[in-house]
Order: structure tokens, then C-alpha cells, then sequence
């Protein structure tokens, strides 16, 4: 079978890309089930730190595949199967959000249905100008809300906002994207690979434990029910991580005006 999905570690840091540029990484059953298989692998793997997501090609993902058996499966084999396709799926979301390892989204050309979800799951999106957005489930009869994007969406960029995408399907300029605060930076193509791996090195700067403790914080906290209990988590995790060797390095580090060495412990 082709290589889908393609992997490259790079120390700490994998770089992991959507490789059907054919169809403009559209999600078929192969990518589907190895998208959600990488991301539920690193629920406990600390030797990976931080995950870029890219596409191949032309575009980042074209969303589902239209074509493909699991798209006639879900119109044609009745409400069971339509329900395994479509969680399938969305536990690609969901392991995203799991998994400790912040996940940077390189976005270029179409980013689009299930391909701009893919993006919101991640922690950082950055674009390339000329990056096409939309959530294109409610054009082909389908509801706006789906694997995710109407709880992810609202969070990042505000109800209004959020409803006008998730309603009409219409397309959403990179650049406005990059005003409604979406999207992180939004850089000329050839620059997107730079200005992901300047953040890659930034959070490898970071203690390993704090940088997964911060994932873990900021994703539970958005849906905080009150200061109260944020800050409860908040404490919690600096009490940890005030106990590390980690935490003693980074002082005695910025004391003595020197770098951190930080280990993992």
C-alpha cells in the first residue's frame, strides 16, 4: 500500500505529513486510520516532544475523500456504519487533543472540511498567504458541525464569528483568519517551514514536564467553569513541577545568565 502518512523524526520532534498530494491529502480510509493510530501512540511516548503537522503538494487537506470507501460506506451501508466512519474519524480530533506533545499546523493552499478541523485540533496553526479555509461539510448536505469544529471554532475565534463559517461554508481568507486570531502567523510559502521550526526551537527551550503540564492546563481550562477551578489546575501542575530537577536547573540557570539544560526530570 502507498505511504500515506510519512514520518520524520527529528530528534525530540516529529514531522509527520499528509503524502496523498494526488488527491490533495483528502482523508481516505488508509490516512484516516493511520492519522488516529500515530496521534493515540503518543498518549505515552516521552521521547517525542513536539509534533508539526504538514500536507504534501499543493494543499494541506482537501478533507474527506469523496471517493473513498469509507465515503460511500457512510452514504450507502445504513446509520451503523455511518456512525463507525464518522467516529473514525473524529478520534483523529480527539487524539490530537490527548496527546501531551504540542502540535504545530503548517497550512498552505486548501485546508478545507475535515482538513481545517485537522488544524483546529492542533495547539499552533500557521499559514501560508493564500491559504484557503472553510468547513465545507454543510455545502453537500451535511450539517456545518462536524469532528469537532463546532466546539473548536467558537473557542479560538468567537460564537459570531464561528457561526458565519460553520453556516454558510464559505470560504475564510488567510488573511482574515490572521485577524480573527485563528491563525498564529501567516508568512509567504517558502517561509512556512522556517517560521514552524523557529517555535519547534522555542518549545524545545522548555522543560519537558512543564511544556506537557502547560498542554495539558491550557486544554482543560477552556473549559475552566470558573477562575476558581483553573487556578486550582494551575497550582497543581507548578506545585509538581516546582519539585523537579527541571525547575531547580532553570533557576540556578537564569541566576547565573547561562542557558538551561534541562533533562526531563
Amino acid at each position: 500500500m502507498a505511504e500515506v502518512l510519512t514520518i520524520e523524526s527529528r530528534g525530540p520532534v516529529d514531522w509527520i505529513t499528509l503524502n496523498r498530494p494526488d488527491r490533495l491529502n483528502a482523508l481516505d480510509d488508509q490516512l484516516t486510520t493511520e492519522l488516529r493510530e500515530y496521534f493515540e501512540r503518543q498518549y505515552r511516548n516521552s521521547d517525542c516532544r513536539v509534533i508539526v503537522l504538514r500536507g504534501e503538494g499543493r494543499g494541506f487537506c482537501a478533507g474527506l475523500d469523496l471517493d473513498s470507501e469509507q465515503c460511500r460506506s457512510f452514504a450507502e451501508d445504513g446509520i451503523p456504519a455511518a456512525l463507525d466512519v464518522q467516529r473514525n474519524i473524529r478520534d483523529i480530533m480527539i487524539a490530537m487533543r490527548r496527546c501531551p506533545q504540542p502540535i504545530v499546523a503548517m497550512m498552505h493552499g486548501a485546508s478545507v472540511g475535515g482538513g481545517f478541523v485537522l488544524a483546529l485540533a492542533s495547539d499552533i496553526r500557521i499559514a501560508a498567504i493564500g491559504t484557503r479555509m472553510n468547513a465545507a461539510f454543510i455545502k453537500i448536505g451535511l450539517g456545518g458541525c462536524d469532528v469537532g469544529a463546532s466546539y473548536l471554532l467558537p473557542r479560538l475565534i468567537g460564537a459570531s464569528a464561528a457561526a458565519e463559517i460553520l453556516f454558510t461554508g464559505l470560504d475564510l481568507p488567510a488573511d482574515r483568519a490572521f485577524a480573527l486570531g485563528l491563525i498564529s502567523r501567516l508568512v509567504p510559502p517558502e517561509q512556512l517551514e522556517e517560521s514552524a521550526q523557529e517555535l519547534v526551537e522555542a518549545m524545545l527551550a522548555t522543560a519537558p514536564m512543564g511544556l506537557r503540564l502547560t498542554k495539558q492546563c491550557f486544554n482543560a481550562n477552556l473549559d475552566a467553569p470558573s477562575l476558581e477551578a483553573a487556578v486550582a489546575l494551575e497550582d497543581r501542575n507548578q506545585v509538581l513541577l516546582g519539585q523537579t530537577r527541571d525547575f531547580r536547573e532553570g533557576v540556578a540557570a537564569f541566576k547565573e545568565r547561562r542557558a538551561s539544560s534541562f533533562v526531563g526530570r
